[in-house]
């Protein structure tokens, strides 16, 4: 199947996975905007505090959800207040440094949001000090919420850089854990039940399908359900390629062979320019690593996989972010021809009669 599924990037594509560091819109944005020419992203600052956090920022596009900061984080709340505000307001600049950077823009363009369970994991009930997640009607209220939210986020992306094509990437680092009964309550000496696979799967599909573009689910966690996921009705799948275990590339090659979009992490860590004779083109290597182990055609890899950092750049300097992200795009650049030889020398070796 795989074959016949055509991919919005083109082949040797790369992009971030959303958060920068600092506190600065704009420059932020430029550095995008310079670094990754085919797939920039919107940028995402959590060192300014609540509100540009992960949860804060889903937080400020529900609707009819109020939500409120308190010493332990996330909160619904009665009413809306400052905190709903001030996450609104961050958006906002970073929405305008984002128009300013790419003005005239006309290509791909990705915006992050987190998902439905990973926001019910991180808010807390609003008379309790227990996750939403704990609350199942809750759970599908939020999900509801965040579903218009983000239609309109997008709507909005949409109208300020009309030349775009938008993907939306839902963040879902807590996922593994919902579906494990891994999240703990309010005291931590108990865990919120696992969530049933079938309602795992209703409640991502609602914010999914309400984008009405192509989708994405990233989580840099172990564990990753990419059968959930896929099965929720998401077009592609972004990991931390270090974190795969053995068992994990059976539903990996599944995944791609359906035809999946691989957004694969293949860049750990802020230090790589200081080790010693390691370049782009290693990157390279390890992300056709990771597609080998799924057996299938190399000639495939190119088109259906983008190179992106394993997890965001919040912890590195602006610096170290900008040379990560130059590092990906350039191993993003060689990956095609690297597989493209490798699946030359296979075909030679088929022709010659050479078993391995």
């Amino acid at each position: 199947m795989a074959e016949q599924q055509a991919f919005p990037w083109a082949p040797g594509t790369a992009t971030g996975i959303g958060s920068m560091p600092g506190g600065d819109p704009m420059e932020a944005a430029r550095i995008i905007a310079g670094e990754l020419p085919d797939l920039p992203h919107l940028a995402e600052l959590p060192a300014r505090g609540p509100g540009a956090d992960l949860t804060g920022r889903a937080a400020a596009l529900l609707v009819d959800i109020p939500v409120e900061v308190t010493p332990r984080g996330w909160r619904i709340a009665d009413r809306p207040g400052r905190d709903m505000r001030r996450a609104r307001g961050l958006l906002s600049a970073d929405l305008d440094a984002m128009e300013e950077a790419l003005d005239g823009y006309q290509g791909l363009l990705k915006v992050q949001v987190a998902g439905p369970w990973t926001l019910a994991a991180t808010v807390e009930q609003p008379r309790s000090l227990n996750p939403a997640l704990a609350d199942p009607g809750l759970v599908a209220d939020l999900a509801t919420s965040l579903a218009e939210g983000v239609a309109a986020h997008v709507a909005e992306v949409a109208k300020r850089i009309p030349g775009a094509t938008i993907i939306v990437q839902l963040d879902e680092p807590a996922l593994p854990a919902v579906a494990a009964g891994g999240v703990p309550t309010a005291s931590g000496l108990s865990r919120v039940r696992p969530v049933d696979e079938e309602v795992l799967r209703e409640r991502l599909h609602e914010v999914l399908v309400a984008t009405g573009r192509y989708t994405a689910v990233h989580c840099c966690s172990r564990n990753l359900p990419f059968g959930i996921i896929l099965s929720a009705g998401a077009d592609a799948v972004s990991f931390d390629a270090s974190l795969l275990r053995n068992t994990d590339y059976d539903e990996l090659a599944t995944a791609a062979d359906a035809g999946a979009g691989l957004l694969v992490g293949a860049l750990s860590g802020f230090d790589y320019p200081e080790r010693p004779g390691v370049t782009p083109a290693d990157t390279a290597r390890a992300v056709a690593e990771v597609w080998r182990r799924t057996s299938l055609p190399p000639g495939d890899c190119a088109r259906q996989v983008v190179v992106t950092p394993a997890c965001g750049l919040a912890g590195a300097s602006p610096a170290q972010a900008r040379e990560a992200l130059r590092w990906v795009r350039e191993a993003a650049r060689i990956l095609p021809e690297m597989m493209g030889e490798l699946a030359l020398w296979n075909w030679t070796r088929r022709g010659s009669g050479t078993r391995s």
